[in-house]
């Protein structure tokens, strides 16, 4: 049997460069061995869906070649959005399903989101994939499942609309598709749902012709934000390549990050649920919980990676949540997936039942001095030590610590943050401070425990 790459088994999907490591013969035995999975807990339909990324059609192909080879029936949706996909698990009536999609990676890259019981499988149970293709466990159906063809976008973008109303003002939007499969969705929602729409970017194109589809980096968003000034526009979004992650700026051009978008969220959310429990990333601002507290919730901390934060979710009967990385996960009147065309739906209806523009209407969450989410190299045999040394040193010494993912170290006015990726062979850092004074010395703290604690040479982004 082919050996398969262990190393593209991450975290949260199944990722690795399209030509090399997704080939045809590697994507139908992690297919098959999906299918295996499914057929082990009684599933026996499949939803598949594909980005807009060159090497798709060719990896969605072979996807659906193991999972029939196994004996599942695969419906495939044809070119969508990641939370397409999700959706097609409700509206198809299936109970699991493969997305082909290389989100906000690099163009060379591909990978597989893999679904169950409408969650995405992460940790454990992807490797539980690997595993059955290493132990040869892999299931042949005596009789092939069947393969059809399902187009659900306009299904879903009725949908979509019929979940958002807007008020009396009908918000301004520049909206960035950034060449990804958001175009095909974003622009047409905004416009059905009342909104006046200047679109950038909306042919999907897999070589991303004009910036890279990661709304959350500064250097992909200058046309963004140059096109919300000359226009006169109300706000402007950004959507990642297969559109889960949304990214926004104000009608001044200033950049909205996940954290603090998570807290105008909350502004609506929680007088409609008083003392409502608040999942706050580990990465986020203190703003955030702050905010929280102050309209009466109930905030933990809880680790970063959208399976988990959905997983938590479901686990605690959350309204909402989201990342600093722009998942936005509403449960109080939507699924409880990332779906970033219903999280700008949400911000223009915001917007609309408001006299307010967007930066008034941010300008009274707290912006405390930070550093960005810093990312640098860190072998992966070394970065899991690295942080436990980190979080060993802080609790030794009485520290006020936060330990879901990595550790947080709170200091009397801010914090430091260092946890492993899961998905990369990096170590992510963060500090903030009530003042810049505070962040300087929190962040010399941090780098002084870092570098005690083994770890590679950085610098501090800001």
């Amino acid at each position: 049997m082919a050996l398969v790459p262990e190393h593209i088994f991450r975290e949260y999907d199944i990722r690795g460069i399209a030509d090399t490591e997704l080939t045809d013969e590697f994507v139908m035995l992690i297919g098959q061995a999906f299918g295996t999975w499914l057929l082990a807990r009684g599933v026996r339909k499949a939803s598949l869906g594909g980005d807009a990324r060159l090497s798709t059609k060719r990896i969605k192909a072979a996807a659906a070649a193991g999972m029939t080879k196994a004996g599942i029936s695969v419906t495939d949706i044809g070119l969508a959005s990641t939370p397409t996909f999700y959706w097609s698990m409700y509206h198809l009536n299936t109970d699991g399903g493969i997305m082909v999609t290389g989100s906000h990676n690099p163009k060379e890259f591909n990978g597989l989101k893999v679904a169950y019981d409408k969650a995405t499988l992460w940790g454990d149970d992807i490797q539980e994939i690997l595993r059955i293709i290493k132990e040869g466990r892999i299931e042949t159906a005596e009789i092939p499942g069947s393969l059809c063809f399902a187009g659900i976008n306009e299904a879903y973008l009725d949908m979509l609309v019929s979940k958002i109303k807007l008020g009396s003002r009908k918000p301004k939007i520049v909206c960035d598709s950034g060449n990804g499969t958001a175009g095909i969705y974003a622009p047409e929602f905004l416009r059905r749902a009342g909104c006046d729409v200047v679109e950038l970017y909306s042919e999907p194109d897999g070589t991303f012709p004009n910036h890279h589809p990661d709304p959350t980096k500064r250097e992909n968003l200058p046309k963004l934000i140059e096109t919300v000034l000359a226009k006169g526009a109300d706000l402007g979004v950004g959507f990642d390549g297969d559109a889960d992650r949304i990214g926004v700026v104000d009608d001044k051009g200033e950049i909205i990050w996940g954290d603090r978008l998570m807290a105008l969220f909350w502004q609506e959310i929680l007088p409609q649920n008083p003392g409502a429990l608040a999942i706050c990333e580990v990465k986020s601002s203190m703003a955030l919980p702050e905010e929280i507290v102050r309209m009466g919730g109930r905030p933990i901390w809880w680790s970063s990676g959208h399976s988990l934060v959905k997983a938590k979710m479901r686990e605690e009967n959350a309204l909402f949540s989201g990342e600093v990385s722009g998942h936005m996960f509403f449960a109080d009147e939507y699924y409880g997936y990332d779906d970033a065309f219903y999280a700008a739906g949400r911000l223009c209806r915001i917007l609309s039942h408001s006299s307010k523009k967007l930066s008034e209407l941010m300008s009274v969450i707290p912006i405390y001095p930070s550093t960005i989410e810093t990312r640098y190299d860190c072998p992966d045999d070394k970065k899991f030590e690295v942080v436990e040394k980190v979080k060993h040193r802080a609790l030794s010494e009485g520290l006020e610590t936060i330990t879901v993912d990595g550790v947080r170290i709170v200091y009397k006015d801010g914090w430091g943050l260092v946890r492993a990726s899961n998905t990369q062979p990096v170590l992510v850092a963060r500090c903030e401070g009530r003042t810049e004074d505070a962040l300087s010395n929190i962040c010399a703290d941090m780098k002084e425990r870092l570098t005690e604690a083994g770890s590679p040479p950085f610098e501090w982004e800001y």
